[in-house]
């Protein structure tokens, strides 16, 4: 074990964030922590690293280990160039390799009586620096920058001159060889393209550190985690497997949870009404049994109704109308800035109610081709047309189609005129804004709730054509996975960009791959197109060349192989019916029984009733033996209600 979290607690201003959190890291073990925004994760990683101080609780790491923090904004800047700053990184190895040219020099002009000194210390000089791969040091650092996304040519670049994207990634370079015990990371996936999340997540699996990451791209968490961390309600709760695991086994324990809790209030509520029946029968044995079970009701220990963690969006689009088969046709499309291409002659079509999903590296165009579809922006060369009746909503990642001066009750009024006070505030409640929330200026939301009213005007749009750009930017897990319930349950047509592959594989009937200013087109979802690219790379690659570098080749066309689930699905669905039935039968015998048992009840007490009225006749008292039968009756009676109670207690039971 190299780190133990022991009975956090964090407050602000009176508000618990943190509290009695516990949890461990073993060596090599890979951890995500997981929750809602403003949950705490980020506070959490601050009080591991020593950057916030606790309330109470313990945080201890194993003696002489290391361990390096990225966090959100991290960024590097400097005067050296990138190669020289992330070189940095390995100066130890570096000032052992100037040793050894040293020691190679003086070999050549010592004396011999220096000689076997020199080729001894040598030799051990040389021995330790191939141990820590001291000769592979250049390519390790090459090959880790050009994974993070930068090119050769960018390696003579002055830091400063960086975007705050690439100090980031420049950072998390230099984090990672760095090689330290334990690696926390804080949405290391922010600023990095597809294909830089890829060789993140294969360095982060087959590295030796243990890692501690916060991150919200479900997929990059499935590939490397082993163990989830959820922040819920201010406690930690630990779950081992990957992200779908625990998505799986917290919807278990929640299922078992509310199961748990609506059984018990059902047996309450049973007991309730057994102790006020039995009460109303209003005899000495009945009574006595009412209030027992009314001692053993007192004992019981009562099961809290679970709490949703935390509101959640609301959210569906419903198209006004249906368009015609064929939505969108591009024909021959082009555009550069300058000297850099972005396309050309790109050519596609989309059908109605299609969801296709744009991917590709950060700069090859996805965005400018959504804003040349909905009017934004002008292609150099080609056209496109929309098909009949198609209505076009657009989700804009920078969201330039809000206006930073109007509150957000505007923002839905001024956009749609017809709609009255009460529904613009539903809408916006339903996508969590409350109160006076609604007269917020769209210049003062986060990114994340700028996100949330750009989702609002979509959904009032009524649009049969959604044109999306980044649409899961700035929402947390719970958020998104009812956007991608919107997408899947949405009657219209969907095109999109999207770096988030859990999103994607979980919306996309088809992905168009932007490389190389073209488009190589794969039917299907994420999971899908890695399939079938890395056949189309084996494919296309030379022989004997690195079949693992990126290759284009063709649109692959087909269509997605399905286990044939019917003979399943039908002899499930019997077997439900039988069940169901030979449940409703039981249920309708034990109605039966218990109607019978109160109706014979209630006739031995009308007769029991009628004997004593007449064992209180005056006339009767004086005969003897007639009190004498009277008074065996009544005997056998109450003896008869004794095991009939009983019997009816344990039909309620």
């Amino acid at each position: 074990m190299i780190l133990q979290v022991s009975g956090v607690c964090v407050s602000f201003d009176g508000k618990d964030i943190l509290k009695d959190c516990s949890f461990h890291i073993e060596e090599g073990e890979k951890c995500a922590i997981v929750g809602i925004n403003g949950a705490g994760k980020s506070t959490l990683l601050k009080v591991i690293t020593g950057n916030l101080s606790q309330d109470s609780g313990t945080v201890t790491m194993k003696s002489d280990m290391s361990w390096g923090y990225l966090a959100q904004q991290d960024a590097v800047d400097s005067d050296n160039t990138i190669w020289e700053e992330v070189l940095s990184v390995k100066q130890d190895l570096i000032d052992e390799e100037n040793k050894i040219r040293e020691l190679e020099n003086k070999m050549h002009s010592s004396p011999s009586h220096e000689l076997d000194a020199i080729m001894e210390r040598y030799a051990a000089l040389t021995h330790d620096f191939e141990l820590r791969n001291g000769f592979a040091v250049r390519s390790e650092v090459t090959g880790v920058l050009r994974g993070l996304g930068f090119s050769d040519d960018e390696f003579d670049k002055v830091v400063g001159t960086l975007s705050g994207g690439q100090k980031t990634r420049l950072a998390l370079a230099k984090l990672l060889l760095s090689k330290p015990s334990l690696l926390i990371l804080d949405e290391p996936t922010n600023h990095l393209d597809l294909s830089s999340i890829e060789f993140l997540e294969n360095y982060l699996k087959n590295t030796k550190s243990a890692v501690i990451v916060v991150a919200h791209d479900r997929y990059f968490l499935d590939r490397i985690v082993t163990k989830v961390i959820e922040i819920e309600n201010t406690k930690a709760t630990s779950y081992e497997g990957n992200y779908t695991l625990f998505s799986k086994k917290k919807q278990q324990l929640a299922d078992a949870m509310l199961k748990a809790y609506l059984n018990q209030q059902e047996k309450i509520q049973h007991e309730e009404k057994v102790i006020e029946k039995l009460k109303s029968f209003n005899r000495e044995k009945s009574i006595k049994r009412a209030e027992s079970r009314e001692k053993l009701l007192d004992k019981m220990e009562r099961i809290e109704k679970p709490v949703s963690e935390n509101a959640a969006m609301r959210f569906s689009i419903t198209p006004s109308i249906i368009s015609g088969r064929d939505v969108l046709q591009v024909m021959s499309l082009s555009k550069a800035f300058g000297d850099n291409v972005l396309f050309s002659d790109i050519s596609f079509g989309i059908t109605r109610g299609e969801k296709v999903a744009i991917i590709g590296d950060n700069g090859t165009g996805k965005t400018t081709l959504l804003k040349i579809l909905t009017g934004l922006c002008d292609p150099d060369s080609g056209s496109f047309t929309l098909g009949v009746n198609v209505k076009i909503g657009y989700y804009d990642q920078e969201h330039q189609v809000l206006s930073p001066e109007k509150t957000l009750f505007d923002e839905l009024s001024d956009s749609y005129p017809d709609m009255d006070n009460t529904r613009i505030r539903n809408t916006l409640a339903a996508f969590l804004f409350y109160k006076d929330d609604v007269y917020k200026k769209v210049a003062d939301l986060s990114g994340g709730e700028r996100g949330r009213l750009s989702l609002a005007r979509l959904m009032l749009s009524n649009a049969n054509l959604l044109i999306l750009d980044e649409p899961t930017n700035h929402l947390d897990m719970i958020s998104r996975q009812i956007l991608e319930s919107a997408i899947n349950e949405y009657e219209g047509t969907v095109l999109y960009v999207s770096h988030d592959r859990y999103f994607i594989n979980s919306t996309a009937t088809r992905i168009l791959d932007l490389k190389d200013g073209t488009f190589t087109g794969y039917p299907g979802n994420y999971d899908y197109y890695i399939e079938k690219r890395d056949e189309l790379r084996e494919l296309s690659a030379p022989e004997g060349s690195d079949k693992s570098s990126p290759a284009t080749g063709p649109t692959f066309t087909g269509t997605l192989s399905k286990s044939d689930t019917a003979s399943v699905s039908s002899v499930g669905s019997k077997s439900d019916w039988e069940e169901q039935k030979a449940e409703q039968a039981r249920l309708r015998k034990a109605q039966n029984d218990i109607k019978k048992c109160e109706d014979e009840i209630a006739s031995l007490e009308a007769e029991l009733e009628e004997i004593n009225n007449t064992m209180s006749d005056p006339l009767i008292a004086t005969d003897a033996q007639k009190l004498t039968d009277l008074t065996m009756k009544a005997g056998e009676i109450s003896d008869k209600l004794g095991s009939l109670y009983e019997r009816w207690e344990s039909l309620n039971t």
